[in-house]
């Protein structure tokens, strides 16, 4: 997984859909049990104009309605604003717009039922509001969620924050006998020995965030450096993993063996004074994978071993810790956590059945169709997990 450098171009990218189906991916909170189905164009559905700002949140809406409606939010202020639909009384959020700027309307599709209702504004830099409340007397809504606090989030973050300080000690261990493997001068031994210590590492994906600079010393690729491959700035496991399959001698890889040893000891002796960021872990459970799809279901961090999709299933195994971390939370949340957990177990067999005794079989060698399926149970993964990540986003109520 790469992760270092990464510009953060999707940090929220479930929240900026155009029609946004509740702004929540996967039908967290989109819409369902309705005579029309969920991908129907807004045009053709019932549009309420809302106003955005401190002064007139939720002014528009003066003729509730059951049913799937979208609502037009007007944002007339000179400030950015984040819009949640919820009931007033439980805070339960039916739909959430965040980042309207100023001047501009964005659409909110939802599916409303007997209940009441409230639009609250959360203008940046300034407290929130909350609208008129709004009664509608009959037909079913769609799903709600309960917001999640940072604080809800501290308990998960600690407990995954001290898994991951054993799997780095593992990761140590295991680049350590990498090292000692090139140091004797077998090269076939390290060619065994590196895809374990690898993938111990690629398992801890939701904390490469965490790790800053260590990430690309460690598993960074050659991406942008001047000399490619052979730049001194490629380092790590995958500079040792293309000396390994293009006939380096074991000579010229001592050096990045010892560097790649020298840093997993010092990021493991500094893990104990880290401090995970808790509202980040529902986000990293989603970008664990949307990093697969990029880069190791296209190939692009290959270097010769062929063990992308061995790499792949380290990346799986890193969701599934991250998500037991958080399924307390999710279990009274998410309608489709149960699905999502059959899923991720399913799509595990399946990578399962590509390795053979410690070889995998190279991406390259799948069929097209092969190939097609697991681009696709992956796609649907990253799509219900950007539902993970938006429930476990902790909104602001003030």
């Amino acid at each position: 997984m790469v992760l270092s450098g990464l510009n953060w171009r999707s940090l929220r990218p479930w929240a900026v859909v155009a029609v946004a189906v509740v702004c929540l991916v996967a039908g967290v909170l989109a819409l369902t049990h309705d005579s029309r189905p969920a991908h129907a164009d807004p045009a053709a559905l019932p549009h309420t104009t809302v106003e955005v700002s401190a002064s007139r949140c939720g002014r528009g809406w003066s003729a509730p309605a059951p049913g799937v409606q979208v609502f037009d939010l007007r944002n007339p202020t000179d400030g950015s604003a984040e819009v949640l639909l919820e009931d007033p009384k439980s805070q339960a959020v039916y739909g959430e717009v965040e980042g309207i700027g100023p001047g501009t309307t964005r659409e909110l599709t939802v599916r409303l039922g007997k209940g009441t209702y409230a639009f609250k504004c959360v203008p940046d830099d300034a407290d929130a509001v909350t609208g008129p409340t709004v009664r509608i007397t009959r037909g079913k809504s769609g799903p709600a969620a309960a917001p999640v606090s940072e604080h809800d989030l501290i308990p998960p973050a600690i407990a995954y924050q001290k898994w991951i300080g054993s799997g780095l000690s593992d990761v140590v261990r295991l680049t350590t006998t990498l090292r000692d493997a090139i140091d004797g001068g077998d090269l076939a031994a390290a060619r065994t020995d590196w895809l374990p210590a690898h993938l111990e590492y690629e398992r801890l994906g939701a904390a490469y965030d965490a790790f800053g600079d260590a990430d690309g010393a460690i598993n960074g690729t050659d991406a942008g450096l001047p000399g490619g491959v052979h730049d001194k700035g490629f380092t790590g496991f995958h500079r040792i993993e293309y000396g390994l399959w293009h006939g380096e001698s074991a000579s010229g890889l001592r050096g990045p063996a010892a560097d790649l040893v020298k840093s997993v000891t010092a990021l493991r002796d500094d893990w104990a004074q880290t401090r995970m960021d808790p509202a980040q872990l529902g986000l990293r459970a989603h970008e664990i994978l949307e990093n697969t799809v990029q880069f190791e279901l296209t190939g692009r961090t290959d270097y010769g071993s062929g063990s992308n999709l061995a790499t792949a299933r380290a990346n799986l195994d890193g969701t599934v810790q991250v998500m037991s971390r958080l399924h307390p939370l999710l279990a009274t949340r998410y309608a489709g956590l149960s699905g999502l957990e059959s899923e991720l177990d399913r799509v595990g067999k399946t990578l399962d059945g590509f390795g053979h005794g410690g070889t995998w079989t190279p991406l390259g060698q799948l069929s097209h169709r092969r190939r097609e399926n697991v681009d696709a149970a992956f796609g649907d993964l990253v799509e219900r997990l950007a539902s993970v990540a938006t429930l476990c986003d902790p909104r602001r109520t003030v």
